[in-house]
């Protein structure tokens, strides 16, 4: 156990969290004398309709109606109901201000940069929705989005929202493949893409890739081209396209929004699963559930307060976008960037613009911390954060030395909140709490109302031990269920087939003695040597220690080839400044590892690769990975953002002995 904490917040900073407003309101309410949030946390497992309602009325949900009841057959996971007799509408809890203030601020790195007020955000939402109604779009209809995370992007999901339709986004890199993989299952009756986008100083235009997606989707009854490269793109090789400004135009004098009225489960965005081991999923996530969820992690595990200042870098495709839409319905401005993080000769932009901006809460994932503490930058001494609070990494485990980088180079008194869960329940089950202590390499706590558990091979709960992350009672931000899974057997099969009636989420976890989690990896990615489980984080930790390592990889292969009785472990690194991989190195690796983890953890074998495989929001594929080594195919290589480097595992001679 650490003896000291890495931060501990003031008594007045504790004294002023909407962590501690709200215990207070919750103790006057009723008649009960919490005191610590451990205290908070088992009365809302325990208790679920008393704290989801009281979230609601602290959070002053909008709505027609909440009903009387809360929750409907709480015994069933799945199939449990929240608030069944609620009336709302998503948008309307979102655009709740209609004041001149920042609502959208816009950076790219080509030094655009644009603002929209709260007013004009809520008219561009009333102009877009007034057009989608002219295209007979109605509620449960499909409006997908090919887009960058730029301000265009949050007015059609909006607006779509106000309706009733439902969103679904990716990000424009994804190629034809990719995109159709995705967009075909979900029958979209609109398609909202851009011309083109830029990125590390190079300009690619998606105009012709745009026509073969429009031909394809047959589905697709209107596409709005949005212009990002030229400032007025030819739409004219695209079926059935008019640019945004087109589209809007005879709707230009709407400013009111006609929000629908619509259940609390009425199904709001669809997301996807990565897709590398096959098609994507398409995950169904509901109105109410969503937004409820959303508000408990931006007010209460964020501390997010009117006139908050937040920033997340993330694509459209990631569920991380949607996670920062939302907090306008806590009155935050949200701050939108597209583009590359580093910019070649200048490390990143990112921290200009949290001073420039004020950035409140500067949200990003563990590989940029540890990309930028292997770059050397020292934010800390070349940029006023005087107004960040709170950063949140997210992606990947961050190792302690991330924790250490961040307090030493980036800001000493803020809330570092490394947070966890998924696009599976489009929110978090273990996560930050600016008025608690943050210890290093650990997740702060388990998310309120979250009855979040760590299971051994036994199916039983433990502490101080590795498991499986599992979730032992219902929340209202479970997916509504799969798309096209009509009988919800995959949606079973996915979550609740190992433990019946329990939410296995897939990540190798513990549960620590300050009542907080650090996750080791994916569940189906931990390393099997001799019978021991091994999360593969425990292993980057060490190797992402030393200077010459940028990026690491483990899998266990088979040994001997083709006998699947016994396995090795085999640790893949990237090496910086065109070093190359020797005895000595590869040495040093194997001895941080043995000396800082156990002889299990030592791979039989490291390689050098030029690159690795990764998704689209940057997380390395260790199954993908795997499957090459073994000559198995990868089912969904579109999926990936750079496909190509797999080749660089393939067929590796030094794996043959």
């Amino acid at each position: 156990m650490n003896e000291c904490p890495s931060w501990q917040p003031s008594a007045a900073s504790i004294d002023g969290a909407n962590m501690t407003a709200f215990m207070r309101e919750v103790n006057t309410r009723w008649g009960i004398n919490l005191s610590d949030y451990g205290a908070l946390h088992r009365w809302s497992v325990e208790q679920p309709e008393r704290f989801w309602i009281s979230l609601w009325d602290f959070c002053k949900v909008i709505s027609i109606q909440r009903g009387e009841r809360v929750l409907v057959d709480g015994d069933k996971m799945p199939g449990a109901v929240w608030f069944p007799e609620a009336r709302l509408n998503f948008a309307q809890n979102l655009l709740r201000r209609r004041d001149e203030s920042d609502a959208l601020v816009f950076w790219d790195e080509n030094g655009l940069r644009r603002r929209l007020s709260h007013g004009e955000l809520y008219r561009a939402v009333a102009q877009f929705a007034a057009a989608l109604r002219s295209q007979d779009v109605r509620p449960g209809d499909r409006v997908a989005a090919i887009m960058p995370n730029m301000p265009e992007t949050i007015v059609a999901m909006l607006a779509a929202a106000s309706i009733g339709a439902v969103f679904s986004s990716t990000s424009p890199d994804f190629g034809v493949q990719g995109v159709l993989d995705r967009f075909s299952q979900i029958a979209p009756k609109l398609l909202l893409a851009a011309d083109g986008y830029s990125y590390r100083g190079k300009r690619f235009d998606c105009l012709e890739k745009l026509g073969e997606i429009a031909h394809r989707l047959t589905s697709v009854q209107h596409t709005v081209i949005v212009p990002c490269l030229d400032a007025q793109p030819d739409p004219r090789g695209i079926r059935a396209a008019q640019t945004y400004a087109d589209f809007v135009a005879p709707h230009a004098g709407e400013t009111e929004i006609r929000f629908d009225a619509l259940p609390f489960g009425h199904p709001l965005s669809i997301i996807y699963t990565s897709g590398t081991t096959g098609a994507p999923k398409c995950i169904v996530h509901g109105a109410g559930g969503v937004l409820l969820q959303h508000l408990k992690e931006h007010r209460l595990h964020s501390d997010v307060k009117p006139g908050d200042r937040m920033f997340y870098f993330t694509t459209c495709g990631w569920m991380m976008w949607n996670w920062l839409v939302s907090g306008l319905a806590s009155g935050a401005t949200l701050l939108l960037y597209d583009g590359s993080p580093f910019i070649p000769g200048r490390g990143t932009l990112l921290f200009d613009y949290a001073e420039t901006e004020g950035m409140t809460h500067f949200g990003t994932s563990a590989s940029f911390i540890h990309s930028i503490a292997k770059l050397g930058l020292e934010p800390v001494t070349t940029h006023r954060l005087d107004k960040l609070r709170v950063m949140l990494s997210t992606g990947s485990p961050l190792a302690p030395e991330g924790f250490d980088y961040v307090y030493r180079n980036i800001k000493r008194d803020l809330c570092l909140s490394s947070i966890s869960g998924g696009s599976d329940i489009l929110s978090c089950f273990v996560l930050g709490n600016p008025a608690i202590l943050v210890w290093r390499g650990e997740i702060q706590c388990r998310g309120l109302g979250m009855a979040v558990e760590v299971f051994n091979e036994d199916g039983k709960p433990v502490r101080g031990g590795k498991g499986d992350l599992v979730c032992t009672a219902p929340f209202p931000s479970m997916p509504l269920g799969f798309w096209n899974d009509a009988d919800g057997a995959k949606y079973r099969a996915a979550y609740f087939e190992k433990y019946p009636g329990v939410w296995s989420h897939g990540d190798y976890a513990e549960l620590t003695a300050h009542d907080g989690a650090i996750i080791h990896g994916r569940s189906d990615a931990v390393l099997n040597p001799g019978g021991v489980r091994i999360g593969t984080a425990e292993i980057y930790r060490e190797v992402m220690k030393l200077p010459e390592v940028t990026e690491a990889l483990a899998i266990d292969q088979h040994w001997p080839p083709g006998q699947r009785s016994e396995v090795r472990v085999v640790l893949f690194v990237c090496l910086r400044d065109n070093l190359i991989l020797d005895q000595a190195l590869i040495a040093t690796i194997k001895q941080s590892i043995r000396r800082n983890a156990t002889p299990r953890h030592v791979p039989a074998k490291v390689l050098q690769v030029p690159d690795m495989p990764r998704t689209r929001s940057g997380k390395l594929v260790e199954l993908a990975v795997r499957n090459v080594v073994h000559g198995e195919p990868v089912k969904n290589a579109d999926a990936l953002a750079n496909p190509e480097a797999l080749e660089y595992f393939r067929h590796r001679a030094e794996l043959q002995n």
